[in-house]
């Protein structure tokens, strides 16, 4: 096959394409700069200029596009960069798909945020509602601009991801030295929900959308065996053999990462349910099972 791939030169973007390339498949990158090399392709979300050649010869488009969410401070205008985008990106792509007769299915990343931050007593499973907050409204809109794709007939396949775990991006490497050093902790009082999923599951799920093509709609990547923020610290405590004593109390964090607070005090309670009912098999179900993956990666 040949897969297109929107954000490819971040952590999950690099991930996949090593994946692809390696099993078999024709990778081409998308990039706003001059291309540095034959499977590369030039594109400006901004103003919608993407080639239409490229998305007709594509049997699928994976789109991660968008500015980092770990980035302080979240003022004003940088929110509106994460939302736009998000959306420009997105927009962009399904637009030319809409525009062409041989559609590529579009598998479109989204946030497990969707459902908001709020507690629940039930896990939140594809078809709940979306919920409120910043990200939430983001993911909402997000998932919006693939609309022109699906109404043109195209598979559409949004995956609401969760925090992936491994030591060479995300927030986990960003929280590798930290508890090292023996300063890692909880954040607020740790019984907040914090959804996960390890890298080899994140690769494996994208692989079985992008391939299986019964599969259409969202699909929640995040791993079935819920974890909280308290018991993620404890787990990564344990396998650095560091204290994690030290926890970042809600007043702190609040005043200094302001409006990003919200996202590690709130609470995110979902499931990976049309996963499951597809017969997706989870290599490490547990944060536990994560964390080891994540560790002992290369």
């Amino acid at each position: 096959m040949l897969i297109t791939l929107a954000g490819a030169s971040g952590f999950l973007g690099t991930a996949l394409g090593r994946h692809f390339a390696s099993t078999g498949h024709q990778v081409t990158q998308l990039v706003r700069g001059e291309p540095a090399t034959d499977y590369q392709v030039r594109w400006d979300p901004d103003s919608g200029e993407l080639d239409a050649g490229l998305v007709r010869e594509s049997d699928v488009i994976i789109n991660l596009g968008g500015a980092p969410i770990a980035h302080w401070p979240w003022t004003e205008s940088y929110k509106r960069q994460i939302l736009d985008s998000r959306v420009a990106t997105t927009a962009t792509i399904a637009n030319t798909i809409a525009s062409v007769e041989e559609r590529p299915a579009l598998i479109n990343a989204s946030g497990i945020n969707y459902y908001g931050s709020d507690d629940r007593a039930q896990p939140a499973t594809e078809d709940s509602l979306p919920g409120s907050g910043f990200l939430a409204e983001v993911s909402r809109r997000w998932e919006a601009a693939t609309e022109p794709a699906a109404r043109a007939g195209a598979r559409v396949v949004k995956i609401r991801t969760s925090v992936v775990l491994d030591q060479s991006g995300g927030a986990l490497k960003t929280m590798l030295l930290p508890f090292k050093l023996g300063l890692g902790g909880r954040f607020g009082d740790g019984r907040q929900w914090f959804p996960t999923i390890s890298l080899p599951d994140y690769v494996a799920a994208v692989d079985r959308l992008s391939i299986d093509q019964e599969l259409n709609g969202a699909f929640n990547l995040v791993a079935p065996v819920p974890a909280t923020n308290g018991e993620y610290t404890s787990e990564l405590g344990a396998r650095l053999h560091r204290p994690t004593v030290l926890p970042v109390p809600a007043f702190a964090l609040k005043r200094i990462a302001g409006d990003l607070s919200t996202e590690f005090l709130g609470s995110v309670y979902a499931t990976p349910k049309r996963l499951q009912d597809a017969g997706f098999e989870f290599a490490h179900p547990t944060v536990a099972q994560q964390l080891d993956a994540a560790l002992s990666r290369d």
